[in-house]
């Protein structure tokens, strides 16, 4: 066959190639996408983004690009092009849609070493029944009668064992006391037994893997994170047969997953390990936040009323990952089906334009004044919006992906607080403050000065 042949039977293919490549461009030239910068190929914007900043800021590279193109911006982000939104409306839009606009979509790393049966990865209706076991754990009338007392004596537990003039990180002592309450709390294991220490040491593993690049080669953090996932799924198991095997009933989670719910051995070894690892780790950061910020802010420590400032200001949770599951249209901008959006709500929460001077650490801002006759007014210290409304301040997240914890971890800092500053006072020992990176942390692990109260 003569090359001219050849090129007979390949040009219908190549005519088909080129018109559909036209019918992208027109398409591609029908949306009107946000303003932004798509970066090198395939890694995009990434490393910048996650370049670690102060966990008060929204750190560089959203400053720069919120000044450069505004609070909806294009990028490419994780290997996907994406919209990123700092903006309060969008992101309520968004989570406030889920599941008929938007659907979660975190990067398939996260699914490899939580499980593709956390509650974080999955969608639908399934996560939808994964929610609503944690929800009935988790209820008003739960957390008042069992959840308080156990919350308040893990507490005590960590206290008591301080002593005066004692140095030590303060984040190292709120792992401790998340990690016991949830070990306790899922599977009825007490504080200090070998098991349970063996547990932790496996899961601080686990833990510095989940937060690191998904690099699958030995030795890489990664690496040993999936080798502890296996060793810590080996041991919930073996805790289920037992159960099973003696009849044993336990006023716990594994026990009220084993009687109220059908899910298969795999579903409940990841539901599981996703609720360990939500319980404890944003609760212990949200805690040490809270013991940084009231160091520098001794009338707050009087008052004692930090949750919402130290969850607005400290924002444990940065940005989620969502999917565009249409063609959506926003103020103009188009957000095509199957784009990434990252509504990154720290941006929202340190907006000057909805929080008054946002990275100061004040928690009056959460009070409303009322006069004689018992109206609300102003006062220049707080958001002269109403900033402080559901529509703005979402640290767990909004819409039918709300944190199912939410209330136990708002539990577990008032409690936690509460004693600390009843019964100690405290000084950082050394200079230390919350990066993210993009999780929050602190890099020296937050050491403090410990001191009794004297009384007068």
């Amino acid at each position: 066959m003569s090359n001219i042949e050849h090129i007979l039977l390949l040009l219908p293919s190549f005519l088909v190639l080129v018109l559909v490549l036209i019918l992208i461009k027109r398409k591609q030239r029908r949306l009107n996408l946000p303003p932004g910068n798509m970066g090198w190929p395939f890694i995009g914007e990434t490393i910048g983004y996650l370049k670690p900043f102060s966990a008060t800021s929204i750190g560089e590279f959203m400053s720069e690009h919120i000044s450069r193109y505004g609070k909806i911006y294009k990028s490419n982000l994780f290997g996907e092009p994406t919209i990123v939104s700092a903006d309060a409306g969008l992101n309520r839009f968004i989570l406030q849609n889920e599941g008929r606009l938007f659907e979660c979509s975190y990067p398939r790393s996260i699914g490899g070493i939580l499980g593709k049966w956390s509650m974080l990865v999955l969608v639908g209706d399934m996560h939808r029944d994964m929610r609503i076991i944690s929800l009935n754990f988790l209820s008003h009338a739960r957390l008042r009668t069992h959840l308080l007392k156990e919350v308040e004596k893990q507490t005590l537990l960590v206290l008591n064992l301080w002593k005066e003039n004692s140095v030590f990180s303060a984040q190292d002592e709120a792992k401790k006391f998340t990690f016991n309450l949830m070990a306790k709390h899922i599977m009825s294991m007490d504080p200090g037994h070998p098991e349970t220490e063996q547990l932790k040491r496996e899961y601080v593993t686990f833990m510095k893997g989940v937060v690191s690049a998904p690099l699958n080669f030995p030795g890489t953090p990664y690496r040993k994170a999936l080798q502890s996932r296996s060793t810590i799924l080996r041991f919930i198991e073996r805790k289920m047969e037992e159960r099973i095997r003696e009849s044993k009933e336990e006023d716990d989670l594994l026990g009220w997953v084993l009687k109220h719910s059908d899910l298969s051995t795999e579903q409940i070894l990841d539901l599981i390990l996703s609720l360990l690892f939500a319980g404890h780790e944003t609760s212990s950061v949200a805690i040490a936040l809270a013991i940084y910020f009231l160091q520098a802010c001794p009338r707050a420590v009087q008052q004692l009323k930090v949750i919402s400032e130290t969850l607005r200001l400290g924002n444990v949770v940065r940005f989620l990952h969502r999917k565009a599951l249409k063609d959506v249209r926003y103020k103009g901008y188009d957000i095509p089906c199957g784009w990434k959006v990252l509504p990154v709500i720290s941006a929202v929460h340190l907006d000057p334009s909805l929080f008054e001077e946002p990275q100061q650490f004040n928690p009056w801002r959460w009070q409303q004044n009322n006069n004689n006759n018992g109206d609300r007014v102003s006062n220049s210290s707080w958001p002269s919006t109403s900033a402080t409304s559901s529509n703005y301040f979402m640290p767990f997240g909004g819409g039918p992906r709300l944190c199912a914890g939410s209330e136990l971890a708002k539990l577990e800092m008032a409690v936690f607080i509460h004693h600390l500053v009843l019964n100690f006072h405290w000084d950082l020992a050394d200079f230390d403050q919350a990066f993210a990176f993009p999780f929050v942390d602190f890099p020296k692990g937050l050491p403090i000065k410990v001191y009794h109260h004297t009384l007068k």
